[in-house]
């Protein structure tokens, strides 16, 4: 700790800071998600306090020590006669622009309170400091410290750790489910198909089932699915609103069938012409659009409606989605009725332009909202 403690004086007394902020940097919010502190945490004291319960909740959470550690950094910078300050802020946990943006207003919210003209960095590893830069836009920082765990090199340890990623593969349900229940699958049916003679067909079969848990893993589906058809009234409005959709979209089919003109298909197959697909694909459309709608329209307004009973803060994107579709459709009426009649295309541009003209201003007025109501929670924490 001493060569750091060096370099880091070394920094301060390269810079003209006189009035140092020593900030713990904790980006995905552990110690709001895991002990239900609100940051900032401001003062040593209060630091200890955090850190030692994050500590107690989780002891392999790294950003305890990091919190130890800038807390160590102050410790060092006050014996040395410095005027310091040390803070623990969090972003949230889906990380991103929020994070980001929770971290800038936490800052702002200390600098009010302590006028420091530079700062000391603390984190446990990039992902923290990747908020370096949105620090700068406040307050100049002097120096970064990151935090690195000393642990055992020996051959013992590095076994420990393997065997301790092998139980987890093995009794913890939600990795052994991909890990081990998919090549179980797969190693399974190969057999029964090498025993009964049909190794071809139950290859297309594995490659197939292989595909499958591919996709499903990569897009998250399982837990897509697991969520919608959560025990909860959010789960309840989804799983109604979801099915509801999914057949309003699959009637919008035959809806669009029965409108299209059946002397038009009962022609000859010389006298249809391209104009004459066109129409039929024109009338096809007509009759499913508004059903097709209706039926994206329910499920983005259960997705809507579940989010706002949940207080998932999620709104913004949700009524952005409805705001969307409904400008879509005198768009896409209008392109099938060009199809159809052979109109001009200038006729698309007003439809275009109105469209574009709602989902602008529907998105300005709902991200200023969003602003406000995130002020005032900020001023109110």
């Amino acid at each position: 700790m001493s060569q750091r403690s060096d370099k880091i004086e070394k920094d301060v007394s390269a810079s003209t800071a006189n009035k140092l902020l020593v900030i713990c940097i904790d980006r995905d919010n552990d110690i709001g998600e895991k002990t239900g502190i609100i940051t900032p945490v401001v003062g040593r004291n209060a630091c200890i306090e955090a850190a030692q319960r994050l500590a107690l909740e989780d002891p392999e959470d790294a950003d305890s020590n990091s919190m130890f550690a800038a807390i160590k950094t102050y410790e060092d910078l006050i014996s040395k006669g410095y005027q310091v300050e040390v803070v623990t802020v969090a972003g949230t946990k889906e990380r991103g622009v929020q994070a980001d943006e929770k971290i800038l207003i936490e800052i702002k919210k200390v600098l009010e309170v302590f006028s420091a003209n530079g700062a000391v960095i603390v984190s446990d590893g990039e992902d923290d400091e990747s908020v370096i830069p949105v620090v700068q836009n406040v307050l100049a920082v002097v120096s970064v410290q990151r935090v690195v765990m000393k642990v055992s090199r020996s051959v013992e340890y590095s076994y420990a750790v393997f065997g301790k990623y092998l139980r987890m593969l093995a009794y913890d349900s939600k990795y052994s489910k991909f890990f081990l229940g998919v090549p179980g699958i797969l190693l399974l049916i190969g057999g029964i198909g090498s025993i009964i003679g049909y190794t071809q067909e139950i290859f297309a079969v594995l490659i197939s089932i292989a595909g499958a848990a591919f996709l499903i893993r990569a897009f998250d589906i399982d837990r897509a699915w697991s969520n919608l058809t959560k025990p909860t009234p959010m789960g309840f409005i989804r799983i109604f609103t979801m099915v509801a959709g999914v057949l309003l979209i699959i009637s919008s089919i035959p809806a669009g069938i029965s409108s299209v003109d059946q002397e038009l298909i009962e022609k000859d197959a010389e006298l249809i012409t391209a104009f004459t697909d066109k129409i039929i694909i024109g009338q096809f459309v007509t009759g499913a659009l508004p059903i097709l709608w209706m039926g994206l329209g329910a499920i983005f307004a259960g997705i809507l409606l579940s989010n706002w009973i949940g207080g998932i803060p999620r709104q913004i994107t949700d009524v952005l989605r409805l705001v969307v579709l409904i400008a879509l459709y005198p768009i896409t009426s209008q392109f099938i009725t060009i199809m159809i009649k052979d109109e001009s295309a200038f006729t698309l541009v007003p439809p275009l332009l109105a469209g574009l003209a709602a989902t602008l201003i529907s998105a300005t007025i709902l991200f200023k909202k969003y602003r406000k109501n995130k002020s005032q929670e900020m001023v109110s924490d």
